[in-house]
């Protein structure tokens, strides 16, 4: 029989193990979110049934009797809604030179471009953040510089506080883009990862300041010129997803063999109490508007 997956640097089943090794490694947002709830996913539109609990209030002990209140969990489905996939042709000719670094480049290739569209899906989950959660407003956006950038960390670190967001062993993050981390920086009360003593950080996570583990994501873009910063706890999105196939086949109309593959998710905001943003200014928009030099994001 012939063999009709002559490209052997792509085996699908080697494939799919190391590039979902890479998946729950790597991607920034998938340090911040918890999987509680992740079943087993094969189809776009799958759900995962969520069971919140309810809240027990506690009374005063009188004389009186006991009066017991009905306690009444809510459920609520995680859908399966996101069905993204990559394909590719790899022709003959690049097939003789094939070899391991060659298949890791393109699994790294193909994670990155998974995890931009997932980073951008989950950091969109800004908008579930309560209302009083917020720093700033898009009319009124923060304005940050090296000289406030760290009180104004610390007021978002109390809304999430102030919300009982977090408890014990409910280490909160927050996830920056390059921009704000090239100023953060310059704070004196940033805490290096290099010189976080007390706890592990996250995976990828740079450092910490007011309390909350920071990452970067080159994700998190202007919005009609304003950043949306997210921070949160773990409880605050639930995730789930599948890298639900990948295969190799071979081209029918040239000397080539295809390769693609299938990735599924899906989240939901579980506990919008448990998210915190801050609304800063875009300095590139503050820039163009008023033709001057930089004022945002500086000292």
């Amino acid at each position: 029989m012939t063999d009709t997956n002559s490209y052997s640097a792509f085996i699908p089943e080697i494939w799919s193990a190391k590039l979902n090794t890479m998946l729950e490694k790597e991607c920034v947002m998938l340090q911040c979110v918890n999987r509680n709830y992740e079943g087993e996913i094969k189809n776009q539109g799958d759900k995962v049934k969520i069971i919140t609990p309810a809240p027990v209030t506690i009374s005063t002990l009188t004389t009186g009797s006991i009066s017991y209140s009905e306690l009444e969990p809510t459920s609520t489905d995680l859908v399966i809604d996101q069905k993204k996939f990559f394909a590719f042709k790899i022709n003959d000719v690049a097939q003789v030179q094939a070899n391991t670094d060659i298949m890791e480049a393109h699994l790294q290739n193909a994670k990155n471009a998974i995890e931009e569209v997932q980073d951008a899906y989950l950091l969109s989950m800004h908008a579930n953040v309560d209302e009083d959660n917020i720093v700033g407003s898009d009319s009124a956006p923060v304005t940050l510089d090296k000289t406030t950038i760290y009180q104004q960390f610390v007021n978002l670190a109390m809304k999430l506080k102030d919300s009982n967001a977090v408890k014990a062993g409910k280490r909160p993050w927050v996830v920056i883009n390059p921009l704000v981390e090239s100023y953060l920086l310059q704070s004196t009360e940033f805490i290096g990862a290099n010189n976080v003593a007390d706890e592990t950080l996250r995976e990828g996570a740079i450092g910490r300041i007011a309390g909350m583990d920071v990452l970067v994501s080159t994700n998190l873009t202007p919005v009609s010129n304003n950043y949306y910063i997210l921070a949160g706890t773990n409880d605050a999105i639930t995730f789930a997803s599948q890298l639900a196939k990948i295969e190799s086949l071979r081209d029918k109309d040239s000397f080539s063999d295809l390769v693609r593959g299938l990735y599924l998710y899906g989240a939901k905001t579980v506990q919008p109490k448990a998210l915190a943003k801050m609304v800063v200014k875009d300095p590139a928009a503050s820039t163009s508007d008023a033709g001057s030099s930089d004022t945002d994001l500086e000292g």
